[in-house]
């Protein structure tokens, strides 16, 4: 089954309002989608939707990328995801979020191919789970607004986006908690916004307001401060932006810094690496999360199937397209009352409409 063509869409869709965590502000989603298509009239979608800040990429650069990857792999085995993947890392360094793209796009394909739902090609059963709903950061009478509206609409865990000031942080998850009352988890996400010293004293004044884990507390890099966070406090402490593929799980693992792993497929290069993430976890005693950036419930679809296919993976932050304005996705994944629920179908399970890929930015590589 060979690559006959690839079609690689650029798109903009904006947000509802500013999305703000402690390391920028975003006001839309900038998408670069792939479609890879085999011979017998198959084809497989993968999304790259880049945070500069987090991962390095951007919606140009991803684009320029995409069109060098395709012309790699044009005439390749499309089941071959390893030996595609192993050629795009060796073509370009970084860009993980459209190759990514690539990656997603071909285990789609090959999963249709075998006429199996992802979930079942990669070995696992079909699950629905839980996802969080998560709060930008604002005013705490504002955070706390928007975490009550959630609850109301069913999620059964919020997310908070701290990482300013310990004041101004701690008196958010006062009023988040006072304005959902109890039972509801609250999971908190610093984006590498505190010190060390900050992150203890933080944390330590929120295990009042039953909060269930903190997310990437200090900088990615300081593996040794996330170490001291979790040693000093009670709560569990998840890595995110410290952990981008299997070998920072490794090295996270060994050093004992966290409990959790965050992956996601655009930080991961796709979903070979979160699997890979996932066994790291698995081998070492710890649980995952799958999170998301501000993709659409394309990429979603896409992570949802790698949840349910793997019992380590115990959360997921799978949330971004209830931000955007309008949703271009036909099939994929559907939240109902907080819960997650697959599609039916061989492979992902989700496309684009073509009403929306005719007002994109397109390219064909044949």
């Amino acid at each position: 089954m060979r690559i006959t063509r690839i079609e690689l869409y650029k798109a903009e869709i904006p947000f509802h309002e500013p999305f703000r965590i402690s390391l920028t502000v975003s006001t839309s989603a900038k998408p670069v989608f792939v479609r890879i298509h085999a011979e017998g009239a198959l084809y497989g979608w993968g999304e790259a939707t880049p945070t500069r800040a987090i991962t390095g990429d951007t919606q140009a650069g991803a684009f320029a990328a995409a069109q060098e990857y395709a012309g790699l792999l044009i005439g390749r085995d499309a089941t071959d995801i390893e030996g595609a993947n192993a050629l795009l890392r060796r073509h370009i360094a970084g860009e993980p979020s459209i190759r990514g793209a690539f990656d997603n796009a071909l285990f789609d394909l090959a999963s249709k191919a075998a006429g199996l739902p992802l979930h079942a090609f990669l070995g696992g059963p079909r699950r629905t789970f839980e996802t969080d709903n998560t709060v930008p950061i604002e005013t705490p009478e504002h955070m706390a607004a928007k975490a009550a509206g959630f609850v109301r609409e069913g999620f059964r865990a919020v997310k908070v986006k701290l990482g300013t000031t310990a004041v101004e942080d701690i008196a958010r998850i006062a009023a988040i908690r006072e304005a959902i009352g109890e039972g509801i988890p609250i999971r908190v996400d610093a984006n590498q916004g505190w010190d060390v010293p900050t992150a203890i004293e933080v944390l330590r004044a929120i295990e009042a307001y039953d909060v269930q884990y903190a997310e990437q507390p200090v900088a990615r890099w300081n593996v040794d401060g996330l170490r001291r966070v979790r040693d000093s406090v009670s709560l569990p402490i998840m890595a995110d932006e410290s952990v981008f593929d299997h070998h920072d799980a490794a090295r996270l693992a060994s050093a004992e810094a966290c409990d959790y792993f965050n992956i996601k497929l655009a930080k991961a290069g796709g979903i070979g690496t979160g699997l890979r993430i996932a066994a790291v976890a698995e081998s070492f005693g710890l649980s995952c999360m799958v999170g998301c950036m501000s993709e659409t419930r394309l990429a979603l679809t896409a992570a949802a199937h790698l949840v349910s296919a793997r019992p380590v993976i115990r959360f997921a932050d799978l949330d971004s397209h209830v931000d955007h304005e309008f949703d271009p996705v036909t099939g994929g994944m559907t939240i109902v009352d907080g819960l997650v629920h697959l599609p039916d179908g061989p492979g992902v399970g989700a496309d684009l409409t073509p009403e929306f890929l005719e007002r994109c930015e397109r390219i064909a590589i044949d």
